[in-house]
């Protein structure tokens, strides 16, 4: 039933499936804030493109929340198309969704767990979180698949 060979690339897998550090750009991080910012006091919400596979984000691209609430958020539907083919017709793909937490810490409220499971269910994306619940904005970045909640380490290059 699977040999050594089989157990080394079960190992394998899993040293690929180990958290890795999301890169972005410092102007990439202050567009994400000021959107998140300009969006109050409604969370806002945004997608981001990169390398297909990668973990570095290009561009990021802001969405309209259609809930327009300060506790959930909801991407257009057509701005996500237009991204998609956007990042499609460019040879990049979108590689996650950032969102705001207008009063909140920048962690996955339950409600983003259950959004994730039901968009992601394979747990390739990227979560950024900008939480403005303090004075200074907290950013960090997340996957999550099965309802866990696996954090990344964000680095910020200039």
């Amino acid at each position: 039933m699977g040999g050594p060979s089989r157990l080394v690339s079960l190992t394998r897998m899993a040293e690929r499936a180990e958290p890795t550090a999301v890169h972005l750009a410092s102007a990439t991080l202050e567009a994400m804030v000021a959107w998140a910012k300009t969006c109050l006091p409604a969370e806002a919400c945004g997608l981001f493109t990169g390398q297909p596979g990668g973990r570095t984000i290009d561009v990021f691209h802001p969405t309209t929340n259609t809930a327009a609430s300060a506790e959930i958020y909801v991407i257009d539907g057509r701005e996500m198309l237009d991204i998609e083919a956007a990042a499609e017709a460019a040879g990049t793909e979108v590689l996650g969704v950032m969102h705001s937490h207008p009063h909140t810490e920048a962690y996955p409220s339950t409600t983003d767990i259950a959004d994730a499971a039901r968009f992601d269910p394979f747990g390739v994306w990227i979560f950024v979180i900008v939480s403005l619940a303090l004075p200074e904005p907290a950013t960090r970045a997340f996957s999550i698949r099965d309802g866990a909640v696996t954090e990344h380490e964000l680095v910020v290059v200039a």
